[in-house]
């Protein structure tokens, strides 16, 4: 399945700035790169780093007063692996590889340690497996309105269970929280998303089952076929799409992804097929 991905970005820089990207899709066995092409306007250096457990790719750009374009495109191939879901068992704990164990612990905006005790008594008697952490997001999407610019950027799990509305950050958030406070390694992904609405970066989720990473996306938006990955952490801190240093202005966003084939299932409908997706 071959996806286009793109977004123009433009900034006034008022003063002195540092520009700290994620917006490159990343590169894995089940997401290679065709095509890619960054461009800024003015022309800048642009350092690419590799930061993190996950290794995300990060694009460090210093400017100085101006108005900044910045505009990447890419064509993404995605393989997917799939299998039964109902085959999928939770990974104990003891024998959970140590690189995953950190998405065990509670972040800045995913309260595992506050949502314990609530996680326990919603989910913590249910099947174990791939279906029980299903059913969180489930109840994340149920219980949840979707409502552009309900929550800011210091918004938590935690106040995302209390005020019930959200964006796709939060959402996934309190996916995660939930997952890791009944003991499932749960992890932030931000990437592209085919024919979302409205269009923008896209937050999502992925946990660890049965020795692999598979994608959940609790808003329902479109499908997790037609996800393609730009970076995985903790939590959205992790993979902010731009952190900048400086006077700036953000004047113009244009986001999107467009897919080659048909994508119709927007989430795991009981038919016990699921994604996986490992970094």
């Amino acid at each position: 399945m071959s996806i286009l991905v793109g977004c123009d970005l433009t900034y006034q820089v008022r003063s002195s700035a540092v520009f700290l990207f994620q917006i490159l899709a990343a590169r894995n066995t089940h997401q290679q790169i065709l095509s890619e092409e960054l461009t800024l306007t003015p022309e800048l250096t642009v350092e690419h780093c590799k930061i993190g457990s996950a290794g995300n790719q990060l694009q460090r750009v210093v400017a100085e007063p101006c108005e900044l374009k910045v505009s990447y495109r890419a064509t993404v191939e995605l393989t997917h692996e799939t299998q039964n879901s109902n085959n999928v068992c939770e990974s104990p704990i003891s024998r959970t590889p140590p690189e995953v164990l950190t998405y065990l612990n509670p972040s800045r905006y995913c309260e595992s340690d506050l949502l314990s005790r609530f996680a326990f008594e919603e989910f913590g008697q249910l099947y174990p497996g791939y279906s029980r952490v299903q059913a969180v997001c489930n109840w994340v999407f149920e219980q949840l309105d979707y409502t552009l610019g309900s929550t800011t950027a210091t918004t938590t799990a935690a106040d995302v269970l209390l005020q019930r509305t959200g964006v796709c950050r939060d959402y996934a958030h309190l996916a995660i929280a939930l997952c890791r406070g009944i003991g499932i390694p749960a992890r932030y992904v931000s990437g592209y998303a085919v024919d979302l609405q409205p269009p923008d970066f896209h937050g999502f989720m992925e946990a660890f089952l049965d020795g692999n990473w598979y994608l959940f996306d609790p808003t329902r938006l479109t499908s997790i076929l037609g996800l393609v990955r730009i970076g995985s952490g903790r939590d959205a801190a992790d993979v902010s799409v731009a952190t900048i240093r400086g006077n700036v202005l953000l004047t113009q966003q244009a986001v999107w992804a467009t897919g080659s084939n048909d994508i119709t299932d927007p989430f795991d409908d009981g038919s016990g097929i699921s994604a996986v997706s490992t970094a």
